[in-house]
């Protein structure tokens, strides 16, 4: 994290300086016109409604933050496993997203298109219109049902500001970790 910090300050003071720093947005604008956060969204959270292996109807969400400062936008949030025995797929049609946690559930979101990459099985939840800066927001999946192996799964998040040229940002990984009821 703290090489990203480094990172994306030094990104912020050359556009700056390159005169690319967008006066109304305050977000970064690198002269090839993509576009990233001046300041990093942040994965505050990531929990499964049951921890059971083999169990039908669960929900996994993941919690995000996107500072008042963030400069721009969230536009997407992509979500790959990196880790676990067994490859969850997601019932992508049943996916929904609100402003808040889990357990405190505030406005729904409405998601522009909900996908999966057949190579590499990372999803990617977009937002229409995009969320603005200074909210949390939680993205859910159902899962088809919970792995039949127990242990840890990680899933590596990513947020990009909304528009056409938007540069990625590592949020880190949520854990997730299902048991066996023996």
């Amino acid at each position: 994290m703290r090489s990203f910090l480094v990172f994306s300050s030094t990104l912020a003071a050359i556009a700056s300086i390159c005169g690319v720093l967008s006066p109304s947005s305050r977000a970064i604008q690198l002269a090839d016109g993509t576009v990233s956060f001046e300041k990093p969204p942040r994965l505050i959270d990531a929990t499964a409604t049951f921890d059971r292996i083999n169990v039908w109807g669960a929900t996994y969400y993941f919690t995000v933050s996107l500072p008042e400062n963030a400069g721009e936008p969230l536009g997407r949030v992509t979500i790959a496993q990196s880790e676990g025995l067994d490859k969850i797929r997601f019932k992508l049609d049943d996916s929904e997203a609100f402003e808040g946690k889990p357990r405190k559930k505030g406005e729904k979101l409405t998601l522009g298109s909900v996908t999966r990459d057949s190579k590499t099985g990372t999803v990617s939840v977009t937002f229409d219109p995009p969320v603005p800066p200074g909210k949390t927001i939680t993205i859910g999946l159902e899962p088809v049902r919970n792995p039949f192996s127990s242990g840890v799964y990680l899933f590596r998040i990513n947020a990009f500001p909304a528009g056409e040229k938007a540069y990625g940002l590592d949020l880190g990984v949520g854990r997730l970790h299902f048991y066996s009821p023996f």
